[in-house]
């Protein structure tokens, strides 16, 4: 049985030959899922109230934008997720209209609250605190082949994830900004960060640090994923601090930027890196790649931290089994580096 929802009303095809019914808002299932038309703003709105009492599964039209011109709440551009909501698509797009004139993120978890997002982009969030795409406030947060793009906010330009779980899989976060710290993801107050495949892409913290992830006393899990040309004040690609724990497993941090820490600013926490390639990153002052200060661990297993400027690891001798070049000893030579396609990059 498929149900179709028209900005408040459900129309029900119950079968070859029979006549259609219309069905108040709470008469469908879960099980049966909710189709909303393409753009339709307020049937979108009453799918998720709908999901939120009674879980259940949105599906949206393919290759559609959804565009919000004005926010359903104070901060949130559609209601705040309580229950436990699907919304899948096929490349489509729920964003905020570039004309608005009223700042608001796309979505917003609270505390006991799941969303799953599945083939979407979610993109345009501008917001004067936390995450601009989507704030997961202890509650959990799936992205699915899902893309967060093009979002601002002063911390966790794309994602912010408070006390919550935030599961990442073939998805990519990029082009987003923070006018304070985590320009791509921030992970906070213990909050748990799962991501594996996909892409930290070009995002920006302009006058804080941690460009693509910000881990302030949270644990962040990433594998076969690409951390790439993303800048900051430290800790271009990643900064980890106040005892967080990062590990990364056939991930690689490339072509990020940053004053110190370009690939990784590690601070007074436990680092793991395991099959993974920091390469081609950029400091302005020191540790091109690893910048580890504080006395936080930073430990290397089966990988490079190479060819980075204009040192690969500070202060010398921090982080075991990297070394610096120095100008008596050439480089080695290309074909002793590791290969990018040694370690999958999505881009």
């Amino acid at each position: 049985m498929k149900y179709v929802l028209r900005s408040g009303a459900l129309t029900v095809a119950v079968g070859a030959g029979l006549s259609l019914t219309v069905l108040p808002t709470g008469s469908a299932s879960a099980a049966d899922g909710i189709q909303v038309r393409c753009d339709d703003i307020p049937g979108l709105v009453a799918a998720i109230n709908q999901a939120n009492t009674n879980g259940g599964r949105i599906t949206l039209a393919p290759r559609c934008i959804y565009t919000l011109t004005t926010p359903d709440n104070p901060d949130d551009g559609l209601p705040e997720i309580t229950g436990d909501v699907t919304i899948s698509g096929k490349d489509s797009t729920i964003r905020r209209d570039p004309d608005a004139t009223e700042d608001f993120r796309i979505f917003h978890v609270v505390s006991g609250g799941t969303l799953t997002l599945k083939s979407l982009t979610v993109s345009g969030g501008s917001i004067g605190n936390m995450g601009g795409g989507a704030l997961n406030d202890r509650g959990t947060l799936n992205l699915n082949n899902t893309v967060v793009k093009d979002n601002l906010a002063v911390t966790g330009g794309g994602l912010y994830n408070n006390g919550g779980q935030l599961n990442l899989d073939r998805s990519t976060v990029e082009h987003n900004s923070a006018t304070g710290f985590g320009g791509g993801v921030v992970n906070d107050a213990g909050g748990t960060m799962t991501m594996k495949r996909g892409a930290l892409l070009k995002n920006r913290a302009a006058l804080n640090n941690g460009g693509g992830l910000e881990n302030i006393l949270g644990t962040a899990t990433l594998e076969s994923v690409s951390v790439r040309g993303n800048t900051a004040v430290s800790g271009g690609g990643i900064r980890n601090v106040n005892g967080s724990t990062l590990n990364l497993k056939s991930t690689t941090l490339k072509e990020n930027i940053a004053v110190s820490g370009g690939g990784l600013s590690n601070l007074a926490s436990p680092a793991t890196l395991v099959d993974s390639l920091v390469t081609r990153n950029t400091a302005i002052t020191s540790g091109g790649g690893i910048d580890n200060q504080s006395n936080g661990q930073v430990t290397l297993t089966n990988t490079k931290v190479i060819d980075n400027e204009p040192d690969n690891c500070s202060p010398e001798g921090s982080v075991p089994g990297c070394t610096n070049p120095t100008a008596a000893i050439d480089p080695p030579p290309t074909r002793d580096l590791l290969p990018d396609d040694d370690i999958k990059d999505p881009q």
